[in-house]
């Protein structure tokens, strides 16, 4: 049910929003399964970097694999995000379900490995080909053995993410229900990992 808005969250410049779904009370063992479910449902993530001159930017990029509370991808060594990389080692990455709008932002720091790391190999499947190309010199041919071919290793140091907790119909009245009474809706669970639970789940 809606909550109505309090004094005090006002003049202690609390986001109501924030401070009314923030769970306290699921334990963090739960929270770290509901932040995977969401994780491994998805598929593309957005990978944001920091250039100089410009500030973030982002692009689209699949997962090559969920390492515990860390993400690897596959990607082109020659593309502008190394370039990134090289100068700011700090990223976010965000998921949303457009269908749920459970949402994800994890930051962290990325470090790249070159075409020998073993990793490669074990999260290539022939469909990332598809991004790189064929040159038909029998080297760069989009293979696991490209020499194009590198790994983005993203370490979280913050996690946080919301789960609705309600149905599209709940959803709807809730938010209804709030813009009506000047109330503040509760449509779902604010949740986050600072970067000591981060480690200890990830030891």
């Amino acid at each position: 049910m809606p909550e109505q808005l309090k004094p005090e969250e006002v003049n202690s410049k609390t986001d109501p929003s924030v401070a009314k779904q923030y769970d306290t009370q699921t334990p963090k063992e739960d929270q770290w399964k509901d932040f995977y479910a969401i994780v491994d449902g998805k598929n593309v993530t957005m990978l944001n970097t920091y250039r100089e001159g410009v500030g973030a930017v982002g692009r689209s990029m699949a997962v090559g694999k969920r390492q515990g509370p860390d993400i690897l991808y596959l990607a082109n060594k020659h593309s502008k995000k190394f370039e990134d990389l090289s100068s700011n080692k700090d990223v976010q990455i965000t998921i949303q379900d457009l269908k749920t709008q459970d949402w994800v932002s994890i930051s962290g720091t990325a470090t790249t490995t070159s075409n020998d790391d073993p990793r490669i190999k074990e999260l290539y499947n022939p469909g990332v080909s598809a991004w790189f190309g064929d040159l038909k010199d029998g080297v760069h041919d989009g293979t696991d053995k490209d020499p194009r071919m590198a790994l983005i290793e993203v370490k979280s140091k913050y996690i946080v993410y919301w789960k609705r907790n309600s149905s599209s119909l709940g959803f709807l009245k809730e938010v209804g229900q709030a813009a009506l009474t000047g109330s503040v809706a509760q449509t779902g669970l604010h949740r986050e990992f600072e970067q000591s639970e981060i480690e200890k789940e990830r030891s």
